[in-house]
């Protein structure tokens, strides 16, 4: 879904390849100048509320467990996109063309791809944390420190392959008929770039999200029954903890695929269907508000979770770590021992 920024706008606009490298744009100067306000607004919010989350991270040892390695990832890939991808099409859109050449688009589009699928892939992680953990404790008991780290390696050596297989031929990389961001050459519409765009929406797309919603619906159920039950008291777990993780993660989910979803929709229109009869609105707003999803994670973790809310107000607020009220109980039971720094 990450692999077509912006082409879905120039369905309507009947581009030509004489957008390539600094030719002339599908859009207006004063169209790209809003798409450039609206990159750098997004950008600053994004790097800093993540370098927060980190600080908070580095500063709250409590915090510093397996577990939670996996939202201290996220972070480094909201941090990639909103520290390398932002700038660098803010400068296209304020130049009104593509300005950092063949290498600087490849660079581009294989960075901005590679941080998207290790996003999927690392919100995989978390739900099938929260499975473990929730649903099958007696499992979720036994993962180590180097399970975590091996689930989280995967996360990013899938996000690896699928943005180097552009650059050796699977597909490829180009800007888009906008002239100010480069994606993969939906234009060059062969067998190698249906082949390549189907694979990635199978294998980044359908299966995480059959997974997600396979861990999830057991933890909904697994939360329920032991509801009924009244037996949550005799869990050995800091309950309140586990279903604060637990909102947080579902959250987080749920807005990656609200912000991401309408760009993927449009996507698979401009590649598959007819892009001139995609609606200019549609065009121009779905990958913008898909941008969204670097910065809304840092305000989930304050609002979903009472530990990190704490960590983050009182690291704000310059108070000592025990000043700041987090419990000694970790958030959670799997990760019993911290991280080392």
């Amino acid at each position: 879904m990450i692999m077509c920024d912006k082409e879905m706008a120039s369905g309507f606009l009947n581009a030509s390849a004489e957008n390539v490298y600094g030719g002339k744009s599908a859009f207006s100067q004063a169209e790209h100048n809003i798409v450039a306000a609206y990159l750098i607004t997004a950008g600053v919010v994004s790097l800093t509320s993540n370098i927060v989350v980190l600080l908070m991270f580095v500063k709250v040892r409590e915090l510093r467990t397996a577990t939670n390695a996996i939202i201290i990832n996220l972070a480094f890939t909201d941090i990639g996109v909103a520290g390398i991808g932002y700038p660098m099409s803010a400068a296209s859109d304020l130049h009104g063309s593509w300005k950092f050449g063949y290498m600087g688009c490849q660079i581009y589009a294989a960075l901005n791809i590679f941080f998207g699928m290790a996003s999927i892939g690392l919100l995989t992680v978390v739900a099938i944390d929260r499975y473990l953990t929730i649903c099958r404790s007696d499992v979720g008991q036994k993962l180590s420190t180097l399970s975590y780290v091996l689930l989280i390696v995967a996360a990013w050596l899938n996000a690896v392959f699928w943005s180097a297989m552009p650059i050796v031929g699977w597909a490829g990389y180009a800007p888009d008929p906008t002239g100010a961001t480069c994606t993969i050459n939906w234009r060059n519409n062969d067998a190698s770039f249906v082949s390549y765009t189907m694979t990635v929406i199978i294998v980044n797309f359908i299966i995480p999200l059959s997974v997600m919603f396979y861990c999830y619906y057991n933890v909904s159920v697994t939360v329920k029954r032991f509801k009924v039950s009244n037996c949550l008291d005799s869990i050995d777990m800091d309950w309140s903890d586990q279903m604060d993780v637990t909102k947080m993660s579902v959250i987080m989910i749920v807005m990656f695929l609200a912000a991401w979803s309408p760009y993927s929709i449009v996507c698979l229109w401009a590649s598959f269907g007819d892009p001139k009869k995609i609606p200019a609105a549609m065009a121009i707003i779905a990958p913008l508000f898909a941008k969204s999803s670097t910065f809304y994670n840092p305000c989930i973790y304050v609002i979903t979770n009472r530990k990190f809310r704490r960590a983050i107000i009182g690291m704000l607020r310059c108070q000592t770590r025990q000043r700041m009220n987090i419990t000694s109980q970790l958030p959670m039971t799997v990760s019993s021992v911290a991280l080392n720094p």
